[in-house]
């Protein structure tokens, strides 16, 4: 590798993104490089007063075939993949009339954006595959030892700082870290229009064909993993979602349990009163509804007072004073909330090892896809977003729910379907009353929420018991109106449903269906 500055003296700018390239142009231009470009790019640059070179006149080629080829030609490659130490290529060079080319500018045609589109033809996602610049990007990125290449606008502010601080010139260290980040560029293309492709030819709406393809950025390298004896990183655009402003670096767990936070609180992201979720170990044990935070909270952390030590508290809006100061009084791992106004910043930032993170819903894709991996592979599959509205679910004992009962199994079908399987969840209309979860029979949360609240004197008389997944005999139920359930929620389907629904009748309890399982394994 040529691990000495490369004086930049050819530029060639090829990009759909736009942003910021005029005022990069012109740091180009102040220090004497020609520029080259192709169509749209040369056009706005010549608008913005930047003096450049059409790659037609530089190769004596046209473009042609509207536009499908126009840096395809050796003057351009050549002059890319040239070795400038290789006595063998100069003299090629020197033969062929090829000039080198020092810096590639270049940014894709947006394929992942078209293909985001809803009901986008097929013919328009093929027209937006990118040929010309991906070639482009990795023959640069290959010869990183004599050429820059530039991928992202991100990078122009600080290529331009180096630029003027070296007389035009580029390290080799930044040619190592531009090529690496264009390879990984050209990867997460390549499997974009892969897993498109592939999820086209098989009519799915999601990105479930032939292959499935995955390339992430690392975001932040992690301590450790799950536990200490295990390495770790973070990948993808988790960081946009959920941004520090306080406290240590994130652990894998916080990681886990802070993504887990925010999809509870997104399934009450059109409740216009303060929702307060507190979690442990990637498990909600209290979530409250009120007019204010503090209210909310009240509720919550009455369902469990025990488990919120080293957990995770998330709300719905931006926080107050008074519920920050409410919650100082915990131990807690991680505060998450939509804003914090600068005063309650300030309050928090008081522990300076306690996490604060803003949560940013628009950066949110939940239509992602959802990942395991098993041994030899991963599975993949749609997520989990629906919702079902009990006012719809079918009725099948005497008795119908009540109007309370209806919200007190709305609100508790948003909990539940976060709690690990097997989950029920004994609740209100507006808070949690005891939870159960990760139990490996159906009947076993139900007696582990019940003795909970029997310890804790929380009363379970008329409450509403949600479950998951359906109950496969009578004894869920009983034991539920033992302990004072008035109604359940459940999606039923069960051999034995006329017997889970007789035992619900000689309680008097009504009972719904809804037919939507929520396995969370």
């Amino acid at each position: 590798m040529n691990t000495d500055k490369v004086v930049i003296r050819r530029a060639l700018l090829g990009v759909s993104d736009k942003t910021g390239l005029a005022e990069f142009a012109r740091v180009l231009e102040r220090h004497g490089v020609e520029i080259l470009s192709t169509g749209g790019t040369r056009a706005a640059l010549e608008k913005a007063g930047v003096r450049v070179r059409a790659v037609e006149d530089f190769t004596g080629f046209p473009e042609m075939l509207d536009g499908r080829v126009k840096t395809l030609h050796p003057r351009i490659h050549g002059g890319i993949l040239a070795r400038r130490a290789e006595p063998s290529h100069q003299r090629q060079m020197k033969e062929h009339g090829i000039e080198p080319i020092d810096l590639v500018v270049v940014n894709f045609y947006p394929f992942e954006q078209t293909v985001a589109k809803p009901g986008v033809a097929l013919d328009e996602a093929i027209e937006n595959i990118d040929i010309g610049g991906p070639t482009l990007v990795r023959a640069a990125a290959k010869n990183y030892a004599d050429v820059a290449v530039v991928v992202d606008p991100a990078d122009y502010s600080s290529l331009a700082e180096e630029l003027d601080s070296s007389e035009g010139a580029i390290s080799a260290d930044t040619r190592w870290r531009l090529a690496r980040k264009a390879f990984a560029r050209v990867t997460a293309y390549d499997c974009a229009i892969s897993n498109y492709l592939g999820a086209r030819a098989e009519g799915e709406s999601a990105p479930l064909g032939e292959t499935f393809s995955l390339s992430l950025a690392r975001e932040q390298k992690l301590r450790y993993g799950e536990n200490p004896h295990q390495q770790a990183a973070l990948y993808g655009n988790f960081l946009d979602i959920a941004e520090q402003l306080h406290g240590r670096e994130l652990s894998f767990n916080n990681v886990v349990d802070i993504s887990s936070a925010i999809n509870l609180i997104l399934e009450f992201q059109h409740e216009p009163r303060a929702v307060v979720a507190i979690l442990k170990h990637n498990t909600p044990c209290g979530v409250g509804v009120a007019d204010t935070l503090k209210g909310a909270w009240d509720k919550a952390f009455a369902t469990d007072p025990d488990s919120p030590f080293g957990g995770i508290i998330i709300a719905n809006r931006p926080w107050d004073l008074e519920f920050a100061r409410t919650v100082d009084e915990l131990f807690t791992e991680v505060l998450i909330g939509l804003d914090y106004p600068p005063e309650v910043l300030e309050f928090l930032r008081k522990k300076k090892n306690r996490r604060v993170m803003r949560f940013h819903p628009g950066a949110i894709r939940r239509e992602e896809v959802d990942l395991k991996r098993v041994l030899g592979g991963i599975l993949v599959q749609t997520p989990d977003l629906a919702i079902e509205d009990p006012r719809e679910a079918k009725v099948v004992t005497r008795r119908k729910p009540t109007e309370a009962e209806l919200r007190a199994m709305a609100f508790g079908i948003k909990v539940c379907k976060h709690i690990k399987s097997n989950a029920i969840a004994f609740v209100a209309e507006d808070r949690t009353l005891a939870v159960g979860g990760g139990a490996t029979s159906r009947i076993d949360p139900v007696y582990a929420a019940r003795e909970k609240a029997a310890r804790l004197k929380v009363s379970l008389h008329g409450s509403v018991l949600v479950s998951e997944a359906l109950f496969p005999f009578p004894d869920g139920p009983t034991l539920a109106a033992e302990a004072g359930a008035t109604a359940i929620a459940q999606p039923g389907g069960a051999v034995r449903d006329a017997e889970v629904i007789e035992a619900a009748d000689r309680f008097g309890l009504a009972m719904v269906f809804t037919g939507v399982r929520h396995f969370r394994h």
